[in-house]
This record gives C-alpha cells, structure tokens and sequence, in this order.
C-alpha cells in the first residue's frame, strides 16, 4: 500500500472520482504491455505488488512481473495519480 509521512500528506489531494463514476484511468485495469493512461502509482489487482508509471510508457512484460499462481492475471489499477506538466 502507497504510504506517506504526516508531512507529505499535505501535498495530497483527495478528488471526487469513484470506482463507480469516474475517470476512465480510474476505473479500468491494465495489461502487461499496455499504454500507460496517467503518471502515477498502479496497483497489481492480482497480487497487490505497486509500481510507478509514466504517462504514454508501456505497463511492464510478463518477465518484470510474475505471480506464484500462473492462472492469477497481472492488471494494473491507479491509485495515485501524480501531477506531471502536459
């Protein structure tokens, strides 16, 4: 899980999207190989692994990142999107 001090906290912002109703990078969940949507902190729904990911680079090969249970799939979910300069 991302962690943060009490003060780097500050610098965090909490914004209205849900799972339910917002943007699409936070909703949906991403292949190995996939174009990355926004920079931020991705979470692998499989095993709960985080990475860091820039906006346009490509999600890593199966070779970077594997699971123990083959069968279990490697998605990659946002979790903290980062303030970059377009």
């Amino acid at each position: 899980m991302a962690q943060v001090t009490p003060e780097s906290a500050m610098h965090i912002t909490k914004v209205g999207n849900t799972l339910l109703g917002g943007a699409p990078e936070w909703n949906n969940v991403y292949g190995i190989g996939a174009t990355v949507p926004a920079s931020g902190i991705y979470r692998c729904t499989g095993c709960g692994d985080e990475i860091t990911s820039n906006k346009d680079d490509k999600f890593p090969p199966q070779n970077r990142h594997q699971h123990v249970n083959q069968t279990v799939p490697v998605q990659w979910q946002l979790i903290v999107k980062t303030q970059t300069k377009a």
